[in-house]
């Protein structure tokens, strides 16, 4: 039986889901990045690498993802990394600079274990407006209820100012762990517990942004007097 590489199923769950959405046209090759945190119930030594009982780890999509690899990873590309520390311990790739993004999140709710950050075309028609994006769906307000779909100010990407910008949002929602935050210019950024969570909440808000586009149209055309969600206007 042949050995696992540290977090190996993790891995190769995250690498599946970023091909998956890739090739679902949720974001360009201009970019995109997810993790996850692990904290290990025990400790354990893999080639030297130790890794800690209690200590949090994120897994997280390399630099290039996108525009090298086209969401086409293999397992042993989705990196390891101390995230106390922000070292790199496993993995075939380079960090994102990004990864301050992820960490402010982390450091903002404990209980977030999941950031799936993308540039998924139809919430970036709202972002590059610099407008907050209508939550019209059911789904979105009843089912997964991600309350204000709210636009960030513009920071540039990669930038310290961006990260702590999602940060403050973020403690300012202490009890929220579902998190839908649109990024000026930039993309979105969804907070979660869960991966696969993480990647409904990507499909359902990009159909909530069309369907929000085509209200903003009728609005403008005199069809709809504002906008409208389960049964009453908002």
């Amino acid at each position: 039986m042949t050995e696992k590489f540290i977090f190996e199923d993790e891995r190769r769950d995250l690498a599946r889901i970023a091909k998956l959405f890739f090739d679902r046209n949720r974001t360009n090759v201009a970019g995109g990045n997810i993790s996850e945190k692990i904290i290990p119930k025990e400790d354990y030594i893999y080639d030297n690498i130790c890794i800690k009982a209690n200590h949090p780890y994120i897994i997280m999509t390399p630099t290039m993802m996108s525009e090298a690899w086209f969401g086409d990873l293999e397992a042993s590309q989705i990196l390891v990394v101390d995230l106390d520390s922000g070292e790199k311990m496993d993995g075939v790739g380079r960090l994102t600079r990004e990864i301050n993004l992820h960490e402010e999140a982390y450091k903002a709710n404990p209980n977030i274990t999941v950031v799936y950050h993308s540039h998924a075309p139809k919430s970036m028609f709202w972002a590059t407006c610099g407008l907050d994006e209508p939550n019209v769906t059911e789904i979105t307000n009843v089912q997964v209820p991600l309350g204000k779909l709210k636009c960030l100010h513009y920071s540039p990407a990669c930038t310290k100012e961006l990260a702590d910008t999602v940060r403050e949002e973020l403690l300012n929602r202490p009890n929220q762990i579902d998190n839908f935050l649109l990024l000026d210019s930039h993309g979105v950024l969804i907070t979660t517990n869960d991966l696969h969570r993480a990647a409904m909440i990507l499909e359902v808000t990009e159909w909530n942004a069309e369907i929000a586009y085509k209200q903003a149209v009728f609005n403008k055309l005199g069809l709809l007097d504002g906008y409208h969600s389960c049964g009453k206007k908002i």
